[in-house]
């Protein structure tokens, strides 16, 4: 029996029943180091650095400290050495995301950490939605298995009714049928209803209750969001299926990973901005650089401590496998408060109060993966599809993936296929044969996709096609649409 563990976990739940910490700077340079005391494959990783722990006493130095990532970390160190103490013995729980070869990455944690993580939750469910006022009912439609959506998502908000919020929590995961069967016998006895999951899982759990004759209106439902970026004609659309009045209070995204649990959630603030952007595409484009709308969350940096580096995210953040300056590698940006609001008041709109804290916006996940139904699908697995006899000889191998909506807001997932020269190719074919390697070899697309959702729309294009293939140019295996 580990005493000193009941202490910490003590100490932990005492913290967390309490007001939020300190939102300063000092937090991360004493997380890097007693990272660097503690965990041993940090401390190789600064030796091989040549950098000793003791010379960065400012955040100048923390900030020229090398980045770590899965390929130069977390993969080349034996998995107990990036824990603290170099053993799993204070972890409790293991969570497991695909790699693009289907090699699984475990990502340990412990009770800690979940506390660590329910304050997100906290700030969308109590914060937004009320929920330590009223009766809810929190319904996880993540996939619940080793993947980190399901159980960290039933743990973390267990958590925040063990702090004495009227939540009861329902887990059916991504079981459709579960959700529509037991929502009408749970849902009359509550005063508000949270679905939380995948976007276009969510969507479809709506458009099928809404078909099943499902009066949503009446649960006063509400939705928490994650692992894929929507537009706000998707929001708007939705919410008006679900029958939710206010969609800048009641739908809330967040911005969450396997690595490292919520990172950030959307807050009426940052919904408001979010809407407000949209409708004024060229402001939009003077805030985030881009044409594209990413997903705006608010962050708390003694949480998650976000940098940029050459346009994608960097951060560092304690849990079961401590990360420091970990490049996630998605795209997107960070935004001061004051600076953001200032922004919008020069432009006459004022967004709906919400806490003081910085602004992180994603443009999805890494440059070489499309997100669907919240599970990454890799250029890997498709090119494993596209070399099966009868295939590979039609086609040239170069090919886009695309996550697109269709005119129901429903996603699709879209592969634009380069055909041989001379060559006639089956589109017929080659989607069943990308669906089966999907399904063999990536854990997260076969458990987090509904079957109906599971076979591509193929498009075949000639080769050299100007606008998928252009002759020249550097290929790019996935397109954000």
């Amino acid at each position: 029996m580990d005493l000193g563990r009941q202490t910490r976990v003590r100490q932990a739940f005492d913290t967390f029943f309490g007001p939020p910490g300190d939102t300063g700077e000092r937090h991360v340079l004493d997380l890097f180091h007693r990272t660097a005391e503690t965990v041993p494959a940090y401390r190789k990783f600064l030796g091989e650095h040549g950098i000793a722990p003791g010379d960065v006493e400012t955040m100048a130095d923390f900030r020229r400290l090398p980045l770590v990532d899965k390929d130069s970390y977390h993969r080349k160190y034996p998995l107990p050495e990036l824990c603290r103490g170099g053993t799993f013995d204070e972890l409790d729980m293991i969570a497991v995301s695909s790699g693009s070869s289907g090699r699984p990455t475990i990502w340990p944690r412990a009770l800690e950490d979940e506390l660590h993580v329910a304050r997100r939750f906290e700030q969308v469910l109590v914060n937004a939605f009320e929920a330590d006022r009223k009766r809810t009912l929190a319904v996880v439609c993540f996939p619940l298995g080793t993947w980190v959506g399901g159980l960290f998502t039933t743990a973390c908000v267990r958590h925040l009714a063990a702090k004495g919020c009227p939540i009861t929590v329902v887990a059916p995961g991504n079981n459709k049928a579960e959700i529509l069967r037991v929502l009408p016998e749970l849902a009359p006895h509550f005063e508000q209803v949270v679905l939380l999951g995948y976007p276009p899982f969510v969507k479809d759990v709506v458009d099928t209750g809404v078909a099943e004759g499902v009066d949503w209106s009446a649960y006063a439902i509400k939705l928490v969001l994650a692992g894929e970026v929507f537009s706000e004609q998707w929001r708007e659309l939705v919410a008006k299926r679900a029958g939710i009045a206010d969609p800048v209070r009641a739908v809330a995204s967040l911005y969450g990973t396997a690595d490292a649990g919520v990172l950030g959630t959307e807050t009426p603030t940052s919904a408001g901005i979010r809407r407000f952007l949209a409708g004024h595409p060229d402001l939009a484009r003077e805030v985030f650089g881009d044409a594209r709308l990413p997903t705006l969350v608010q962050y708390d940096p003694a949480s998650r401590f976000f940098e940029v580096h050459e346009g994608t995210l960097v951060f560092t953040g304690d849990g079961g496998i401590p990360l420091i300056r970990y490049h996630i590698a998605d795209d997107g940006g960070l935004l001061p408060h004051a600076e953001l609001l200032d922004f919008c008041a020069r432009h006459g709109f004022t967004p709906p109060l919400g806490p003081a804290l910085p602004f992180v916006y994603v443009f999805g996940r890494s440059l070489f993966t499309v997100s669907f139904f919240g599970a990454n699908v890799y250029p890997e697995n498709v090119t494993v599809g596209l070399e099966q006899p009868g295939i590979s000889d039609t086609v040239t191998g170069k090919f886009v993936i695309e996550s697109v909506e269709d005119a129901d807001r429903d996603r699709r997932l879209r592969i634009t296929v380069e055909t041989a020269p001379g060559a006639t190719a089956d589109a017929g074919l080659i989607a069943e044969s990308v669906r089966a390697e999907l399904l063999r070899l990536n854990s997260e697309f076969a458990h987090y996709v509904p079957a109906e959702r599971q076979l591509p729309d193929v498009e075949l294009r000639p080769a050299g096609d100007p606008e998928y293939f252009p002759v020249g140019v550097k290929h790019r295996y996935t397109r954000r649409s």
